[in-house]
């Protein structure tokens, strides 16, 4: 698969819905162990019944497949979460790019333990422009704010 044969839409509410929670229920187990799988599944609920139908989401698909997806609250990135079978072969790279052609800038937390997603961050020229120890929840998780200008 290239990276130019990948194709990002809009999210489509009455088919994607089961497809991208699974995406991101199996890229959270990997990247979010710590959270624990019964958080992990509170959290799923509000997945689907608060975060997606309010963000503006793209979908990265190759062949009708969903990849992955972003989701964004104004230049915030609320979540974006690749298929793990999926991950390093660029998908992540094109929904940033689009996401930062549409809005200019960027911003999002993460969690500092998800040294992949991190890294991968960085990588992009996202800069840290602080921290704080606790989660959205209160739980002890520190998380990174960071930013990318386009």
């Amino acid at each position: 698969m290239k990276t130019q044969n990948i194709l990002i839409r809009p999210f489509d509410r009455e088919t994607d819905v089961e497809n991208l929670l699974g995406i991101w229920f199996a890229a959270s187990l990997k990247a979010h162990p710590f959270i624990g799988v019964p958080r992990l599944i509170e959290q799923r609920r509000l997945i689907e019944t608060e975060y997606l139908p309010t963000a503006e989401t793209w979908v990265a698909c190759h062949n009708g497949e969903a990849l992955g997806f972003i989701s964004l609250l104004g230049s915030y990135i609320g979540g974006i979460f690749i298929a793990p079978d999926r991950q390093g072969m660029g998908v992540g790279r094109r929904l940033i790019a689009h996401a930062l052609d549409q809005k200019g800038e960027l911003s999002l937390e993460v969690y500092i333990a998800n040294q992949q997603a991190f890294g991968f961050y960085m990588s992009l020229g996202f800069q840290q422009v602080s921290r704080r120890e606790v989660d959205d929840f209160g739980y002890p998780f520190p998380n990174a704010a960071l930013q990318l200008k386009g």
